[in-house]
């Protein structure tokens, strides 16, 4: 039989920490959880490696929000003048924002949530991951997990980190990481893979490993009890 067709994104407005963000918002039927992205340095909803791991999670199961972590006008001025794309609180304060805003949403607000992060965005999700209560998981592909500095040894749940095999500096980042964790935690270093995962076969690679991983941790936790007052 074919293929069923994934379900069409919809567009969204994210309003988390004071901001009102662009994203994409996907949700299969009968979705075992729901992975909130966090795009690296200078990128956003529209990174092609996140929309092609969304996709991938879609077809399994997950529904997905990519959103965009600076307004529009941030982003104009970050063209420019770079200066946020390294400011971790500040994008791991507009993530919980967005989790907070998927909690109040009737359709995926008791979904389980997993977090998948990029670069940069790698540090603001394993940061949220200690702010808001009962994220279920941790993906970070290429991050840089360490710059999640002394929250590292507080987040509690199952995180794995995805590195390319020809990204030495960053594996070493990561591995320094790895052994500040206390949560189960896995480092898997993609062979012949740089850091944008870009050679033939890297980024299947990591749709795969993203997939499992949150089917082994988030797929079968209790829904959570959406938030009081949720609009549709």
């Amino acid at each position: 039989m074919p293929e069923e067709p994934a379900p069409a994104p919809r567009s969204v407005i994210v309003r988390a920490a004071h901001a009102s963000l662009h994203g994409d918002l996907t949700v299969p039927d009968g979705a075992a959880g729901i992975i909130v992205f966090a795009h690296g340095s200078g990128s956003g909803r529209h990174s092609p490696r996140n929309q092609r791991v969304a996709s991938a999670l879609v077809h399994a199961g997950f529904a997905t929000l990519l959103f965009d972590l600076l307004t529009v006008a941030e982003e104009a001025a970050e063209r420019y003048t770079a200066h946020l794309r390294f400011d971790i609180p500040l994008l791991a304060d507009r993530l919980v924002g967005a989790i907070e805003w998927v909690r109040t949403q009737r359709d995926i607000g008791p979904l389980p949530i997993g977090l998948f992060g990029a670069s940069t965005g790698a540090a603001a999700a394993l940061i949220a991951a200690t702010r808001a209560h009962g994220i279920g998981a941790v993906v970070s592909r290429g991050g840089r997990p360490d710059l999640a500095k002394d929250a590292l040894r507080e987040v509690g749940c199952p995180t794995l980190l995805i590195v390319g095999g020809h990204d030495p500096d960053v594996i070493e980042l990561n591995r320094r990481a790895l052994q500040q964790m206390i949560a189960p935690a896995k480092l898997h270093i993609v062979p012949g893979a740089g850091h944008l995962f870009e050679e033939p076969g890297a980024l299947d690679e990591v749709t795969h490993l993203a997939s499992s991983w949150f089917q082994e941790h988030l797929a079968h936790r209790p829904a959570q009890q959406p938030s009081a007052g949720s609009p549709g």
